[in-house]
């Protein structure tokens, strides 16, 4: 016969058997080890979750631990770094106004230095300007000085002080017109000019020869009233010696009036055979005149003048005068020779010097 379980949980999962009854006491044991079994397996698994969910609490408390330490962190970097915002907006903002003051004063100080070279180069200019003025008047007055005189030698001097002033200058835009010194001083050297004593000597004798030159339409020669008181004393002396015979003497004067009184002569220019002794006179004096006026001009160094009143005699020699004679063929020598050094007589001009101190003066 069939009895219940004692245990009711076995009751409930197992379904009721017939068993004999000699077999009863190990049936009602089984039963009892496995709840046993399963029991110590809820309590296990109870034990786990409670270890587990222990666990779990810890992990979540440290975790809600460290966030809150990371946030108090955080919100401690966050108002660290808005200080540090603040701090360096307010960096920022004294840099840019240092900023704007170093830029401010950077501006005033290249203005003073644009300044400043503008003041150094005009100082430079000016200083440059002032040189070249002063080399222009030395070699200006120099120049003046050598007309007046005659000599090269202010000229020279003059601008070898001008080259040794721009050499000590060294200023490059100075450089042409050094060079253009050294050309006229090479050309001044080379030139041959005339001995002024020596013309001057000439011209004197021109003048003296001037009151003995004859003129071309001249009745007479200065030879023939010395032939004639010649033969007159030859006979007076003849008469002393001879007997004294007047119709002799007579007839020897009478012969050699009527010879007087015709003359036969060519004369190539016919205003020169209109002259009269009154004119004559005054052709001579205008000769002497010109001649002194060439000297004074030689003198004065007036050379256009001293050639311009020697051409003027040379054409009155040429025209008025006897050109067969032989003091007026010395006369016209000497006039030539005159003419001929006056062309070496002038100072030689320096016009590349004069046009190198206008450009540098112009500043080009």
């Amino acid at each position: 016969m069939s009895t219940p379980s004692a245990n009711p949980e076995t009751t409930d999962r197992a379904e009721p058997v017939s068993v004999p009854a000699a077999t009863e006491p190990s049936s009602v044991q089984a039963p009892s080890s496995a709840s046993r079994r399963l029991l110590f397996a809820v309590a296990l698994v109870a034990v786990a979750g409670v270890v587990g969910s222990i666990l779990v609490w810890q992990k979540l408390s440290n975790i809600q631990q460290q966030l809150a330490r990371q946030s108090a962190d955080a919100g401690s970097q966050a108002m660290e770094a808005r200080a540090t915002a603040k701090q360096a907006q307010e960096m920022a903002l004294d840099t840019a106004a240092k900023m704007a003051v170093t830029e401010a004063k950077l501006a005033e100080v290249s203005l003073q230095r644009t300044q400043l070279e503008e003041l150094m180069q005009s100082l430079s200019r000016s200083r440059d300007e002032n040189l070249v003025v002063d080399i222009d008047s030395a070699i200006r007055l120099a120049q003046q000085q050598s007309q007046l005189t005659g000599s090269i030698e202010p000229l020279l001097a003059a601008l070898k002080s001008a080259d040794l002033r721009v050499t000590r200058a060294a200023q490059p835009r100075l450089t042409p017109l050094q060079r253009a010194i050294a050309r006229d001083v090479a050309r001044i050297k080379a030139t041959a000019l005339a001995d002024t004593p020596s013309l001057l000597v000439k011209l004197d004798e021109l003048v003296v020869l001037a009151d003995d030159l004859p003129i071309a339409n001249a009745v007479g020669n200065a030879s023939a009233p010395t032939s004639g008181s010649k033969a007159a004393d030859g006979g007076k002396r003849k008469a002393d010696e001879l007997p004294p015979q007047w119709w002799v003497r007579l007839g020897s004067v009478a012969l050699d009036e009527f010879r007087n009184l015709v003359r036969v002569s060519r004369v190539e220019d016919p205003d020169a055979a209109l002259l009269s002794p009154e004119q004559s006179f005054f052709l001579r004096e205008n000769l002497k005149l010109r001649l002194l006026n060439a000297r004074l001009g030689l003198l004065s160094r007036q050379a256009e003048s001293a050639r311009a009143d020697l051409a003027t005699a040379a054409t009155a020699m040429t025209h008025y005068f006897d050109a067969g004679s032989r003091k007026t063929q010395t006369a016209q020598a000497l006039l030539q020779q005159v003419q001929g050094q006056m062309r070496s007589l002038e100072i030689p001009r320096i016009d590349d010097t004069l046009a190198a101190l206008s450009t540098a003066a112009a500043g080009r």
